[in-house]
């Protein structure tokens, strides 16, 4: 039987996996880093946390997750033409010793059974919206071009910065980066603004992290992001993970299938909410691998990682993948 690790990689490579991935179940996520003091993220039911970046964020009960509070007091960028007056970069750099008890926990996880995972939250894009606001990020865009790409690669050069030293200290086998492109029924912009704006920076950071010692790039965007996937090629990532069902997921597996896999296909706004039953997991479960494929394809919840907001519905789904692959032994 091959290791979780091993059957990930047959699966994206289009070898011999000998089951349905499940889930996250390959990577071991490394909780934490020396950043995380700084830069803190709201735990849920946590409000008007501020990060290291004068972000201010809140998690309220009963949604996925943490977002910008985004009222005229709290944005960060109150004028991008004059962008540099509003953004304090954080530091990157931390003494060795701080950095000790995350080595130790990388160095703990079997590598050969799964991918130490570096979590990089949130992404080029994302972080614009979060110091700008979303709209007037977008609106920036068209307005203010040349400030738009002045702040896009003031992030890219911290996340290289950032980067070295995840690669230094954790050296990981692969990473998961969030970063979200659209909403459920589109993209936050064209693809020929998307590549004008956020192409050169992913390609310069997920190069760099293929280049020391990354295996497999994860990037997450639960979202309709199909019309992105040959950027996401050219990017270097390997496995769209948060791929809604919006997205046609069969069509993408038979273009795209080699170049780049897809994890997804059990979208969050139907799945985890109060309501759910083990039947409706059940039925969600084995339509989305009746019409996925063994080869490129990851059945998984579309949320940015292991769990859900009403507690027992990734678990439930974990299990009927487990109960597909021993119908398949």
């Amino acid at each position: 039987m091959l290791t979780k690790r091993q059957n990930l990689l047959e699966t994206i490579h289009g070898g011999n996996p000998d089951r349905y991935v499940n889930q996250f179940e390959a990577f071991a996520l490394v909780r934490g880093t020396p950043m995380s003091k700084v830069n803190p993220m709201p735990k849920r039911g946590e409000m008007n946390v501020v990060n290291a970046w004068g972000v201010t964020r809140s998690w309220p009960e009963n949604v996925p997750g943490a977002f910008p509070v985004h009222d005229s007091e709290h944005i960060v960028i109150k004028d991008v033409s004059h962008w540099r007056d509003y953004v304090k970069i954080p530091e990157v750099v931390f003494p060795a010793q701080e950095w000790e008890p995350f080595i130790k926990a990388a160095q703990e996880i079997d590598r050969h059974e799964y991918f130490v995972t570096a979590m990089i939250a949130p992404g080029v894009f994302e972080q614009c919206h979060y110091l700008l606001e979303m709209v007037n990020c977008l609106t920036a865009l068209y307005e203010y071009p040349d400030e738009m790409h002045e702040i896009i690669d003031m992030l890219t050069d911290w996340e290289l910065r950032w980067a070295a030293e995840l690669c230094k200290y954790i050296q990981p086998d692969a990473i998961l980066h969030h970063d979200d492109w659209g909403s459920r029924t589109s993209t936050f912009m064209s693809p020929e603004m998307f590549e004008e704006f956020y192409l050169a920076p992913y390609e310069k950071i997920y190069g760099f992290y293929k280049s020391h010692g990354v295996e497999v790039v994860v990037h997450h965007s639960d979202s309709y992001a199909a019309t992105l996937v040959p950027y996401m090629i050219k990017m270097g990532i390997d496995i769209w993970q948060g791929c809604m069902r919006s997205n046609d997921i069969p069509a993408l597996i038979r273009q795209y299938g080699g170049r780049i896999s897809f994890m997804g296909g059990l979208d969050n706004a139907d799945l985890d909410k109060e309501d759910w039953t083990p039947e409706l997991i059940r039925d969600a479960v084995r339509q989305a691998i009746a019409e996925g494929s063994r080869y490129y394809y990851i059945p998984c919840a579309a949320g940015g990682g292991p769990g859900s907001t009403y507690p027992g519905v990734y678990d439930c789904i974990s299990k009927e993948i487990d109960a597909v692959n021993s119908e398949l032994e």
